[in-house]
């Protein structure tokens, strides 16, 4: 169930791995900034309070360090113009990679020509290819002439949204060319809350298929609930989010769009605690237990694993 046959795909961005097999390497999480609604943005003019963001942006780094949680930040602009602003701020704020979130393809062009332009490929996810994109091929060549090496293949049939019409999807895009960048990272969109089952379903599915790293938008199922935040409160949204974000990184997820980066206090803790539970699963499983120095298993219970492997609770094969 936690072991794949098919060999898994590791990539690497600005130092930060991402795939491989469940337990492996804990799950990446992409955070968001200047979002709507995100109190720090004054306008849509690239004016806000530089000071807030620059606390949010150290908070996650402490709980990605804390927690072992490896994290980047994608920031949402609505012109290229605006996220020049944001870019800027970014990279000389913090040496995390990041991405930018901008739906319109041919805005996201022109702000991935900037990222070119100033030499940040490196530190640059690009979010993302889209099934809904009008002229795949050619943004593909585009990317590749600008030399973005780190993409995101954005998973989704409209037609058929259970778990196999995302592995569609995305063969579907990989045979106009997408297949061709150095780092492939797949979404597996999360639609609603109840469906994000399907996302997981997907990941695994695209896994075992094609070994590449996979995950989603958990947050987009939890924080488009809306009106559950009068039946629980706040209080009950939060633990909702917490549970969902939790559990869908533990279940064939390399990384996940885990929301607003304010929010890094409570999902990461979340995080880091699903994912010990699937590195015991994962034991139970193999017998294996990474050697990865940043899993919060080994972070925290390492008299635990020490006791594991020497045969006190489990031996393999018993």
């Amino acid at each position: 169930m936690f072991t794949f046959k098919t060999a898994q795909k590791v990539y690497e961005i600005a130092g930060i791995k991402v795939g491989g097999q469940p337990g492996e390497n804990p799950p990446l999480m992409i955070t968001s900034m200047f979002h709507n609604k995100d109190k720090i943005v004054v306008d849509r003019k690239g004016n806000f309070d530089r000071q807030r963001a620059k606390e949010i942006i150290e908070n996650q780094e402490k709980m990605s360090e804390v927690t072992g949680i490896p994290s980047m930040v994608a920031m949402v602009a609505n012109s290229p113009e605006e996220a020049k602003i944001y870019i800027d701020f970014f990279l000389a704020t913090t040496n995390m990679p990041f991405g930018i979130d901008m739906w319109v393809a041919e805005q996201r062009a022109k702000a991935t020509e900037y990222v070119a332009a100033i030499g940040a490929q490196d530190k640059f996810l690009y979010n993302s290819i889209t099934p809904w994109d009008k002229d795949i091929k050619g943004q593909v060549q585009k990317l590749k002439d600008l030399g973005i090496k780190h993409v995101v293949i954005q998973a989704f049939d409209d037609s058929d949204q259970s778990p196999s019409g995302r592995v569609k999807s995305l063969e579907s895009i990989l045979a106009q060319g997408a297949d061709t960048f150095e780092t492939i990272i797949v979404d597996t969109s999360v639609m609603n809350m109840p469906s994000t089952s399907f996302s997981l379903a997907a990941n695994r599915l695209i896994k075992e298929k094609y070994g590449y790293p996979c995950g989603g938008a958990y947050s987009n199922g939890t924080h488009m609930w809306k009106e559950i935040k009068e039946k629980w409160g706040m209080d009950g949204f939060r633990a909702m989010d917490a549970v969902v974000q939790g559990m869908s990184s533990a279940l064939w997820s390399d990384f996940n769009f885990s929301g607003p980066a304010v929010t890094a206090s409570r999902v990461f803790p979340a995080v880091a605690s699903a994912h010990m539970l699937l590195s015991t699963l994962v034991y139970d499983e193999s017998g294996v237990i990474y050697d990865n120095p940043d899993l919060p298993l080994r972070k925290y219970y390492s008299d635990f694993i020490h006791k594991l492997q020497e045969g006190g609770t489990r031996k393999k094969g018993k």
